[in-house]
């Protein structure tokens, strides 16, 4: 119930937020109707729809996306025609075309016909068609639960909550505005102008849809804070976050995306370095260790099954292999592997895909045997191993006894002698003889050496314009289309497009030459998942501060800050040395094809 209050919640400071602009004159232009009829209907229509059109988004693919762009069309054209018939109805009915005259007719039959309640549905529905909300933590937390979790009433109800908390606000609005709109009429004379007014709004918002404003700039405006709202609301609503870095599910650090069960939250608190293996009951049974039969491949092994591996104790890593936090972790995981494999440990990484190029079988094959993972791995690319076991991190490490229990779990990187101390004791319950001591001495390169966290000051940032933020490239984003970029000014945390790219829901694709990105950043390491489109290699240079990087080149790239884009994967570009401060990275590509989805930083 808790989440069904966040979501509503949410809903209602829509009506604070500048993406809701654009369809306030749709809703306003029913104030000076009866409410049950005309007001009421309409809402309840926008609700309905936006929670279909959502749920369906985030769950069934391109198709939906095309279907409501279809829909976006028609909403467009008939809410177009109902504000021509408010501001000119004389127009309206000389121009007897059956479109206009429907829309003639949708602008009158709520005013006396009791068809009008279906008509109000109908411009409701068209109106949840073109409503795009700004997403924020609240309806962020929505869509990526539905992305993970696939299609559920859950999901749809949450989206329905959601709609309805934006709907009730809409509501006490629209009351409002009919009381002064009535009065309006009947003591100034003024009803007619004021219905022109409306139709000249409705047009005004019908056309700024069509450019895009309502998913571009009024996206980066904040009129009142409501994602500082939202979070709050999580943060109250929701459990503390784990205590070391971790990507959860949907990137974005949200609190509220952890796992489901409260009592799988944290490790044991009490199992802490020098806890002997005779303490037992500091480990406690968390749940059985759920079905791995929905991967969808497995390398580096033949199926394994939860009934087969009893008898062993198991460590279950749930990584992905463009995640920074999984590549610190791995060393440790594949030294406990090598350590314990011939005292009953049997290690399994789960892979679960954060981006669609995840998927690709080939991709992560090479990135296992690049990483040098030789225990097995269930590819799980439907998520039905990550929603068994409840999970929202990568990385994320659970602990199984022989009897097939959850015992311990860990989220994020960190707590490593804590974990490895974890698996000596279940080895040690299991009855394997002689179980090594001490812990693993892991000596990390590259990409795969622990963050410097107290320098990092810049979060993980998106491409893609589902989940980007703090971009300022002038103009903004323009979403699914050509576009030529200018970097901007970034401040600190800040970043720009420069060049002609296209920007998708996940990432942008470079259409020409020497386009790049600029970033304004604080941190020792600065990474960044980059593919290429037709898999043709891609030269590349990098700059900080207008400069070659020098000393503080990354592993993929020279001092003179040149490198080759030769597959989809994290890269690191910056690595630096001795003190940090705010630094301005820029790269640029030498030829088109690029796919940039996300930086990391460490």
């Amino acid at each position: 119930m808790l989440l069904f209050a966040l979501a509503f919640l949410g809903g209602v400071l829509t009506i604070a937020s500048p993406c809701i602009l654009p369809v306030l004159p749709f809703v306003f232009a029913r104030a000076g109707q009866p409410f049950l009829r005309a007001g009421l209907p309409m809402l309840a229509g926008m609700a309905a729809s936006f929670a279909l059109v959502a749920t369906l988004a985030a769950v069934a693919g391109g198709w939906a996306v095309a279907a409501n762009q279809y829909g976006r069309a028609a909403a467009m054209v008939l809410l177009g025609l109902f504000g021509l018939a408010l501001l000119v109805p004389r127009l309206a009915e000389r121009l007897t075309a059956p479109l206009v005259s429907l829309g003639g007719r949708l602008s009158q039959s709520a005013e006396g016909d009791p068809s009008g309640i279906a008509a109000s549905v109908l411009l409701g529905v068209a109106t949840g068609l073109l409503w795009a909300p700004c997403a924020g933590p609240v309806l962020g937390l929505i869509l990526t639960g539905a992305a993970l979790n696939g299609a559920t009433i859950g999901t749809s109800l949450l989206l329905l909550a959601y709609a309805a908390g934006a709907a009730t606000s809409l509501a006490l609005a629209l009351l409002v505005g009919g009381r002064v709109f009535a009065a309006m009429k009947s003591t100034l004379g003024i009803g007619e102008w004021a219905r022109r007014g409306l139709g000249a709004l409705v047009l005004a918002a019908v056309g700024a849809i069509a450019l895009g404003l309502d998913t571009g700039p009024l996206t980066r405006l904040s009129l009142a804070g409501t994602s500082t709202l939202e979070q709050g609301l999580i943060d109250r609503l929701s459990p503390t976050p784990p205590p070391g870095p971790a990507m959860m599910a949907g990137g974005d650090g949200n609190p509220a995306m952890m796992s489901a069960n409260p009592a799988m939250m944290s490790g044991n608190p009490a199992m802490m370095a020098g806890k002997g293996a005779s303490e037992a009951a500091a480990l406690p049974v968390e749940g059985a260790l759920p079905s791995l039969e929905g991967a969808t491949d497995w390398l580096n092994s033949p199926p394994l099954t939860a009934e087969g591996l009893k008898g062993k104790v198991v460590l279950i890593d749930f990584w992905t292999y463009s995640c920074i936090n999984c590549l610190r972790a791995i060393p440790y995981v594949r030294a406990w592997a090598e350590k314990y494999k011939d005292q009953g440990l049997v290690v399994i990484g789960v892979h679960a895909p954060e981006f669609a190029f995840e998927r690709d079988l080939g991709n992560v094959r090479q990135a296992a045997a690049g990483l040098n993972i030789a225990y097995p791995i269930a590819v799980d690319n439907g998520y039905a191993i990550w929603r068994a076991f409840k999970n929202r991190y990568w990385p994320a490490h659970y602990f199984v006894d022989a009897q097939g229990r959850i015992r311990h779990h860990h989220f994020g990187e960190g707590g490593y002698e804590e974990s490895e101390r974890v698996i000596q004791q279940l080895l040690a319950e299991s009855g394997s003889p002689s179980v090594a001591t001490g812990t693993v001495d892991v000596k990390a390169t590259g990409a795969e050496a622990a963050s410097n966290v107290r320098e990092v000051l810049s979060p993980e940032a998106y491409i893609g314009f589902e989940r980007a933020e703090n971009f300022v490239s002038p103009g903004g984003i323009v979403s699914d289309a050509s576009h030529v970029y200018a970097a901007g000014e970034p401040r600190l945390n800040e970043w720009g497009l420069v060049g002609d790219w296209t920007v998708t829901k996940q990432h942008a694709r470079l259409n020409a030459a020497e386009g790049g990105l600029v970033f304004r950043f604080h941190a020792r390491d600065l990474h960044l998942v980059l593919g290429a489109a037709a898999g043709e290699p891609i030269p590349f240079r990098i700059t900080i501060d207008g400069a070659a990087p020098g000393e503080a080149h990354g592993m993929d790239v020279n001092e003179k800050g040149e490198g080759v884009l030769t597959g989809q994967r994290l890269y690191q570009l910056v690595r630096q040395k001795g003190a940090i401060a705010d630094r301005t990275f820029e790269i640029r590509f030498l030829a088109p094809g690029v796919d940039a989805y996300a930086f990391t930083f460490g």
